[in-house]
């Protein structure tokens, strides 16, 4: 069969002339593959983004040109019938008297040829039919022969790679079921096209095509060729004389496709952004003075190859204006005028800034807001003097009637209780409206973290002119944490954490917590619970209860070997009041059992020759690590005063925090001293997503106990301040501050070779922490596009200073002999360092009595220990028994050079950026550092990461 389009009228080459398409349609073959026919539809008119074809006027069918040359002949009169019946065939789906309503033909009505022409033309624009022709129309029984439109039965797209399906399924309007129509599927088109466009693709090309089936049902199928994303080659510039191109394009959303841009998402034509960049442009000329600044014209070219946009604006500076007087005109009987003006910002004689009026009108509103006047009305009037280049400002503030709250309304909190929101609030029903403080009751809610990001509470009039309505409209987020993650940290290797947080139980603002950690170095559990209002007063009340597991280290080289560890078993309590708006006061009282131990295979001797390590040995593990080894018990009270006026506790851009706590050690226990800290950010939002922070902080911690011999300080080593990776950039963990190095010697006095093992992989090195410390850091986070910012990207430039320090020099673990020559002058290597001679270590018994190794005389006991010097005892309390003459038990020590480095408060100084990523894998924290300023000793890192950790 061939399947023609309707409406369509054969032209002598066999093609059809269809009027309604306005275009050739080549008829094709449809072929039976089972029971489906497939032909091509609209060919010849697909649409592109780079030029969309526009439908021709409906025409009548063409005639041959030698009958249009033809003189026109003699008009036949009109003959005028009478309708005796008419009968509708052909219908499946459409009832004949649908289809007669659509038309002006009635049995008994008189009509001639024009009446059925139009009746033709009304039934064809219903959509409803195909084809339609009348029959019988000589002897007035008229059949109307119709073939109506296919259902469609699928509508299916292909080649759509970077528009997804459902996005074009929301703008088309050809859905499954509905009639299929030629303005329908051409109407699709142009809104697909529009959807590419809208993504910067113009060279996109979308074929629809058409698949019949049995039953008079068709698939419809948009067939799309994507082309490639249209980027903006170049940006134009034409009348600016007072600022380059350079610096106008900085000003621009919209970039040219380059390398300096390459993460850029920008660099893709958008006809919306183009009207943006217009207004940035207007924007950047009013903060300059440029008061008469206008862009003339903004052009948009496609290039030839419709791969690219050339935009080239034309603009007209204008003169730079200055602020003439600046005045203050109020309505409200409340304010001085005088004292507003002297108040603002701006002044007579400064550069004239829209920002800065701006800004003005905002603080003007928000003093009023202040005063009770919540819909205060201020308007800024211009005076400009073309002829002194001067803008006169007044600021006129309407009329108001002082304003109270007349409501709280909170909506959207199905879970939380209503009171855990209102309690936020420093306004109450009936008080007096007051702008600071509603902003300080948004920023409160804002900081529990349970809502939408940017919450605001919205103000409504109210019933009364002086009345007005505060609603909070809260949109709840999950606040419940499950949490099951592993990964690598460069300070703990592998990473093993899962945990449970609810950080707004039964929807009454508690916190509950449950946590595991384990990595090589540490394991923890904790439980931990807190109550932020007890009884529903000021009062907030929290507790922990944990089990840390903590090996501490050092490193030999590159390799890192466990020194000691450290199981503290223990609970916390914690309460806190607040002071004021701002100032909190908060109390602890601190309880643990620490159990520190050293790895005997590693660090203990056998003083005894029984065979058993039994005390820890100096030479191995150093002297003040030995000096740790113990239990003891901590019982510490502590009291802190915080300042607190963050916007946000999650993630703050203004305000600032300020933390001082003490810490008493001693109500009880085995450890007493007293802990001093001090610690503070402050937030700046410098604009355009910028924001800025400053962070400082230190700690000095004093020993209410004697040290325990000389040469170590009375501090323990567990409870001293460490400093370094994750804190100090740019520094490895505990890669600042004092610390004792171990050098060993390579040959002999003796054979005239022996030299210092400096090389880093065979070098002891131990942190042993100080007293004091400070630490200070500036930082700048660094706005991404929407798309980075989608992914939880959020850079960050640094600079950092700070210093651990002030502990007591530790005393040598060993003093060795240096060799002297012949005539009693020290000698000294080749390499200049000092030339030591081997110790002799006599060793005894637990009761002091030298040991002495039985001769190869006794058979019995050769090679055994004893007290005797001759013969052999099992005991110092039994009598020698034997002829034989021992040994003195002398185990001979190595020369090693022992070096104290590290201890000076003179600031270390690094500088980097960094990147915060909330990873589907956790959180993640790269950060690149390179030191500036280090202390002798002190261990550097370039590049840091940590997997799983929160930061």
């Amino acid at each position: 069969m061939w399947f023609v389009q309707g409406g369509a009228s054969r032209v002598a080459d066999g093609r059809y002339f269809d009027s309604d398409w306005g275009g050739m349609v080549t008829a094709i073959k449809a072929k039976k593959i089972g029971a489906r026919a497939t032909a091509t539809l609209l060919a010849g008119t697909m649409l592109s983004g780079a030029a969309v074809a526009q439908t021709a006027p409906q025409t009548a069918p063409a005639t041959p040109p030698a009958a249009a040359q033809a003189a026109p002949a003699p008009v036949a009169p009109q003959v005028t019938r009478t309708i005796k019946s008419i009968r509708v065939q052909g219908s499946q789906r459409i009832e004949p008297e649908t289809v007669m309503s659509y038309t002006r033909l009635r049995v008994g009505d008189a009509y001639t040829n024009e009446t059925i022409d139009q009746a033709i033309k009304d039934l064809l624009a219903s959509e409803l039919l195909a084809d339609v022709t009348i029959e019988g129309v000589e002897t007035g029984d008229l059949i109307i022969r119709i073939r109506e439109n296919p259902v469609i039965n699928r509508v299916i797209y292909e080649g759509n790679k970077r528009l997804k399906e459902d996005k074009i399924k929301k703008e088309v309007k050809l859905a499954p079921r509905q009639i299929f129509t030629r303005t329908a599927v051409r109407a699709d088109v142009a809104r697909i096209i529009e959807l590419y466009r809208r993504q910067g693709r113009f060279a996109a090309v979308v074929e629809p095509k058409m698949v019949s089936l049995d039953q008079n049902r068709v698939d419809v199928i948009f067939e799309v060729h994507e082309g490639p994303k249209s980027k903006v080659r170049q940006i134009n510039i034409i009348g600016n004389e007072v600022f380059s191109d350079g610096k106008l394009r900085g000003e621009m959303a919209t970039k040219t496709a380059s390398i300096m841009h390459l993460m850029s998402s920008n660099t893709s034509y958008d006809q919306d952004r183009l009207a943006y960049d217009q207004q940035k442009l207007r924007q950047f000329y009013l903060t300059e003075g440029y008061a008469d600044f206008r862009v003339i014209s903004a052009v948009a070219e496609l290039t030839p190859d419709k791969k690219d946009f050339i935009i080239t604006y034309v603009v007209e500076e204008g003169p730079r204006y200055k602020f003439g007087p600046v005045t203050v005109d109020s309505a409200i009987r409340d304010f001085d005028d005088k004292k507003l003006a002297a108040a603002l910002s701006i002044k007579e004689g400064q550069w004239y800034n829209a920002k800065a009026v701006e800004d003005t009108v905002e603080q003007l509103s928000e003093t009023a807001g202040i005063a009770g006047y919540a819909f205060a009305d201020v308007r800024p009037e211009f005076q400009r003097d073309k002829d002194s280049l001067t803008m006169a400002m007044n600021f006129h503030i309407a009329e108001a009637n002082r304003t109270y709250i007349e409501r709280i309304d909170i909506t959207g909190n199905r879970q939380t209780q209503d009171k855990v929101i209102r309690r936020e609030f420093r306004v109450a029903e009936g008080d007096a409206f007051n702008t600071f403080l509603v902003k300080r009751s948004q920023d409160r809610i804002n900081s529990l973290g349970y809502f939408q990001d940017k919450f605001e509470i919205e103000r409504v009039e109210g019933s009364a002119p002086d009345r007005i309505v505060l609603k909070a409209n809260v949109e709840e987020r999950a606040n419940g944490e499950l949490t099951l993650s592993a990964g690598f940290s460069s300070l703990e290797q592998f990473i093993l954490q899962a945990s449970i947080r609810q950080r707004n139980f039964r929807g009454m603002g508690q916190t509950v917590s449950a946590s595991v950690d384990y990595s090589s170095y540490s394991k923890s559990v904790e439980l931990g619970f807190t109550e932020p209002y007890l009884f529903d007063t000021n009062v907030a009340l929290g507790g922990t209860i944990f089990r840390r597991d903590y090996n501490a280290f050092n490193y030999i080289g590159s390799d890192r070997s466990t020194t000691y560890s450290q199981i503290s078993t223990g609970f916390q309590l914690v309460a806190g009041v607040p002071l004021t708006e701002y100032w909190t006061l908060s109390g602890r009282y601190y309880l643990a059992k620490d159990d520190v131990t050293l790895d005997k295979s590693s660090f203990y001797s056998d003083t005894n020759g029984d065979g058993i390590l039994d005390t820890c040995d100096p030479l191995k593990a150093g002297r003040y690590y030995c000096e740790a080894v113990g239990n003891r018990l901590t019982s510490l009270v502590g009291v802190t005063l915080t300042y607190d006026s963050l916007n946000s506790r999650l993630r703050p851009s203004r305000g600032q925090r300020l933390s001082v706590s003490g810490d008493f050690a001693g109500v009880g226990g085995d450890v007493r001293y007293l802990r001093a800290r001090v610690d503070g950010d402050k937030y700046w939002n410098v604009g355009k997503g910028f924001i800025a922070s400053l962070s400082v902080e230190g700690g000095y911690i004093h020993s209410l106990e004697k040290a325990s011999a000389a040469g170590s300080d009375p501090v323990r080593i567990t409870d001293r301040f460490y400093l370094g990776e994750p804190q100090f950039r740019g520094f490895d963990i505990r890669g600042v501050g004092p610390r004792v190095q171990r050098y060993s010697y390579s040959g002999s006095v003796a054979g005239g070779d022996q030299l210092l093992i400096t090389d880093k992989d065979q070098v002891t090195d131990d942190a042993i922490g100080g007293k004091a410390y400070y630490l200070t850091k500036a930082e700048l986070e660094i706005p991404l596009g929407a798309g980075a910012a989608e992914m939880g990207l959020r850079p960050s430039i640094f600079i950092m200073a700070g210093s651990l320090f002030n502990i007591t020099r530790p005393g040598k673990t060993i003093e060795f002999e240096q060799a002297k020559d012949s005539n009693g002058a020290l000698l000294y290597n080749s390499d200049g360092s000092p030339s030591l001679l081997p110790k002799d270590n006599y060793i005894k018994d637990s009761a002091g009595n030298q040991l002495y190794i039985v001769s190869a005389s006794d058979a019995t006991n050769s090679g055994l220990t004893t007290t005797c010097a001759v013969g052999y005892s099992a005991s110092a309390s039994t009598p020698c028994v034997g002829t034989s003459i021992n040994a003195i038990y002398n185990s001979q020590i190595s020369p090693f050079y022992e070096r104290y480095v590290g201890d000076s408060a003179m600031p270390r100084v690094s500088i980097g950026f960094g990147v915060n990523w909330n990873s589907p894998f956790g959180p993640l924290r790269i950060d690149v550092a390179k030191t500036l300023l280090h202390a002798k000793g002190d261990d550097t890192k370039l590049v840091t990461f940590n997997v799983g950790t929160q930061f």
